[in-house]
C-alpha cells in the first residue's frame, strides 16, 4: 500500500517537530481493529487508541454508516434557533451515563471547546445569581486542558503556556499530586489528600467569593497519568461546597469507560458541578466534544433570563453536527451492547500487571496506572523530552504507537484488545526501553 504526494511541506502539523517529521514521515493510511497500517504497508498495534479517542477499535462499520446515511439525509443544519432531533437523541444518551443529578449536555466540537465552553457556564452561572465578581478560576499544576485560550490559562504544562503570554487572567495553579515517594504505586497512592487543601489557601489568599470554579482531571492524563491520591477529589469537592465554588472534571480522557466506569467521577466517588468530555464520545470517528452540566447550573442560568431571550450567549457554527451526532449515537449503542465498560474493567488488572512488568529496566523510573490507563517514565537523556520522542520513532519503526508526552508514555489500548494485544505491545516496550 503505497502512497504518494508531491511535498509534504504546506501541511503545518499540530504538536510536531515538523522538520524532523518531513525528513522521515510516520504516515498512517488505514485502522481497523487495534491496528494502524502505515504508507508503506506496515502493521501497527495501536498502543493508545489514535489518542485515546477510539475505544470501540477502527474502522467499526455501525458508525461509518451512520454517518454516511446521515450526511445523504441531510449534512449540515444550524442549531441556533433551531436544532435536529439526534441532538436530542445523543444529549439524552449521555446523560443516562452522567452521574445523578448531571442532565444538562452542551455540545461542542472538541475537548479544548468544551472546556472553554465550561468557563464560560460557570461565569454565566454565577453572574445568574447575582454573583459576577466570582471571576478567578482553579487549576493544576501539570494539568492539561486543551489548546484554547481558556485552556491554556488553565493549563500547568510549561511548554503549553510560555509561547502565549497573553492567557486569561484570573488563574491560579494548585500543587500537582505526583511525589517521588508514590513511584511504581498501582492505582491511588495513600498519601496525598492534603494538597486539595491548596484550594483552601487560594480561598484565604484571595477570598471565596472570587472564584468561580475548580478545574481537574479526575486522573492527570496527558501530563502521564497522574492518578489521584484517596481522598484528594472528595476533599476537593467539600471545599467547593462550602465557598460555593464549582467543580469541573475535565473528562476528556477518563471518560467514557476508561476508569472501567463511564466517569472517572463514578470511579472515584465524587460528583462535580460540571464534566467535560470528547475523544471516546464518538470513538473518534467525527469531532465532537461536550460538557455535561448539573440541573442546578442550568436552570439558573435559563430561569435568569427574560422570556423569550437567548440564556447563554454562547456556541458554535457545527454545534451538533448531524454526522458527529450520528457517530455519537452509534458508538454510544456499541459500547453498550458489547458492554465496553465493562470489559475494560475487567481487562484492567491483566493490563496493569502487564505493564508494571517493565519495572526494573533500568531507564524505566516510574509507572502509574489505573483502568486501562498506565504512564511509563523514562530516564531523562540530556535535554528534556529527547529519550521520550526517540521512543516513540523506535516503537513505531517496531510496530507500537503511543503517545509521549515529554518523557512520559501514555499506554491506553483500545477496549476491543485481547490479552494477546496486550502482551504484544508490553513485549515491543520491553525491547525498545531495554536499548536506553
Amino acid at each position: 500500500m503505497q502512497y504518494e504526494a508531491n511535498t509534504l511541506e504546506n501541511h503545518w502539523l499540530p504538536f510536531t517537530s515538523n522538520r524532523d517529521f518531513k525528513q522521515e514521515p510516520r504516515l498512517l493510511v488505514k485502522g481497523e481493529g487495534v491496528y494502524y497500517w502505515n504508507h508503506k504497508g506496515e502493521k501497527l498495534l495501536d498502543g493508545s487508541s489514535g489518542l485515546f479517542c477510539v475505544a470501540a477499535g477502527h474502522a467499526r462499520k455501525e458508525i461509518a454508516e451512520a454517518v454516511g446515511k446521515q450526511l445523504m439525509e441531510m449534512d449540515y443544519g444550524p442549531h441556533f434557533q433551531m436544532a435536529h432531533p439526534s441532538s436530542f437523541e445523543l444529549a439524552r444518551k449521555v446523560a443516562a451515563l452522567t452521574p445523578d443529578g448531571l442532565d444538562y449536555i452542551f455540545f461542542c466540537n472538541s475537548g479544548s471547546e468544551s472546556v472553554d465552553t465550561a468557563i464560560k457556564i460557570a461565569l454565566a452561572y454565577h453572574r445568574a445569581r447575582g454573583d459576577g465578581q466570582r471571576t478567578r478560576f482553579v487549576s493544576r499544576e501539570r494539568a492539561y486542558h486543551g489548546v484554547n485560550i481558556g485552556g491554556v490559562s488553565l493549563a500547568g504544562m510549561v511548554r503549553n503556556r510560555e509561547t502565549f503570554g497573553a492567557v486569561m487572567p484570573g488563574v491560579v495553579h494548585m500543587r500537582h499530586t505526583w511525589s517521588p515517594d508514590a513511584r511504581f504505586t498501582r492505582g491511588q497512592p495513600e498519601k496525598g489528600a492534603e494538597l486539595a487543601d491548596d484550594l483552601q489557601r487560594f480561598v484565604d489568599l484571595y477570598g471565596a467569593s472570587t472564584i468561580a470554579a475548580c478545574f481537574v482531571e479526575p486522573i492527570a492524563g496527558s501530563t502521564g497519568v497522574l492518578v489521584p491520591p484517596k481522598g484528594y477529589l472528595d476533599r476537593l469537592r467539600k471545599i467547593c461546597d462550602m465557598h460555593g465554588i464549582l467543580l469541573v472534571f475535565d473528562e476528556v480522557i477518563c471518560g467514557f469507560g476508561r476508569t472501567g466506569k463511564a466517569f472517572g467521577a463514578q470511579s472515584f466517588g465524587v460528583t462535580p458541578d460540571m464534566i467535560t468530555m470528547a475523544k471516546a464520545l464518538t470513538n473518534g470517528a467525527q469531532p465532537m466534544g461536550a460538557v455535561a452540566v448539573s440541573d442546578k447550573i442550568y436552570g439558573t442560568i435559563v430561569d435568569s433570563a427574560p422570556e423569550h431571550a437567548v440564556e447563554l450567549f454562547h456556541g458554535y457554527t457545527y454545534s451538533a453536527h448531524p454526522a458527529a451526532c450520528a457517530a455519537g449515537i452509534a458508538a454510544l449503542n456499541i459500547y453498550e451492547k458489547e458492554g465496553l465498560f465493562q470489559r475494560a474493567a475487567e481487562l484492567s488488572p491483566y493490563f496493569l500487571d502487564a505493564v508494571y512488568s517493565l519495572k526494573g529496566i533500568p531507564a524505566v523510573t516510574d509507572i502509574r496506572g489505573f483502568g486501562l490507563l498506565a504512564g511509563i517514565d523514562l530516564a531523562t537523556d540530556g535535554k528534556p523530552g529527547a529519550r521520550g520522542y526517540d521512543a516513540t520513532k523506535r516503537l513505531f519503526a517496531a510496530g507500537l504507537h503511543i503517545k509521549f508526552t515529554g518523557d512520559a508514555g501514555i499506554v491506553a489500548p483500545p477496549f476491543v484488545a485481547e490479552k494477546s494485544h496486550i502482551d504484544q505491545m508490553i513485549d515491543i516496550l520491553r525491547k525498545v526501553f531495554s536499548q536506553y
